[in-house]
């Protein structure tokens, strides 16, 4: 099981831009999600990473995403965005008994679930919340090679009245990449996943990260 630290980051005063977090974010880590555990069936697999950090009123992810195809279809919240070039977080704050999976694609538009591992079970949270998360995102085509980042800045406020001072605290996650409706779908990962077929819904396969 892989662990991550989380560090505190100081954004007062700063007017948030992609060109901006991204300086307030410069040093940290990056993370490469780069595990496949289906690599057989899917055998073209995207470069991404990752960088994490936290203030007092959000949680900041940062990813770096190369892939052959870019695709951004879904434009709503709460449509399939797992479909297009899709970055994804599920974090649980009760030791993997329930968790929240948000999903961004490309342009920003997102899809917010909670609820244990019972997909039946799940809740999708309302199109208010998840427009309560800000996106800021880059594209570029270079000499025919796609690129794209996105900063996703959460409200702490999104997870509820139960999460609040994240300082000391130890949760369970997982980063992922996908995109189910490209010509070379994809299914990649933080933290390693063992199952025959891709699933991200599986707590039992999160990692741990500890905020500072």
């Amino acid at each position: 099981m892989k662990e991550l630290e989380v560090k505190k980051i100081d954004l007062t005063g700063v007017e948030l831009t992609y060109a901006n977090l991204a300086n307030s974010l410069f040093g940290l880590e990056w993370n490469q999600i780069d595990q496949a555990p289906w690599q057989t069936q899917f055998p073209i697999n995207p470069e991404v990473k990752f960088q994490v950090a936290y203030d007092q009123e959000s949680i900041y992810v940062h990813y770096d995403v190369q892939e052959e195809f870019v695709k951004a279809q879904y434009i709503r919240p709460n449509e399939n965005i797992w479909e297009d070039s899709c970055v994804e977080f599920f974090i649980s704050f009760d030791d993997r008994k329930t968790y929240y999976n948000l999903e961004f694609n490309v342009l920003g538009a997102g899809l917010i679930g909670y609820g244990t591992s019972d997909k039946a079970s799940r809740n999708r949270l309302t199109s208010e919340e998840i427009l309560s998360v800000s996106s800021f995102t880059q594209v570029k085509n270079l000499q025919g090679k796609k690129s794209w980042n996105i900063i996703l800045a959460i409200p702490i406020s999104l997870f509820g009245k139960t999460v609040d001072d994240l300082r000391g605290k130890t949760v369970q996650a997982n980063f992922y990449k996908c995109g189910d409706s490209l010509p070379n779908p994809h299914f990649v990962a933080w933290n390693p996943i063992d199952v025959p077929n891709p699933n991200f819904h599986l707590p039992e396969f999160f990692g741990e990260i500890k905020f500072q």
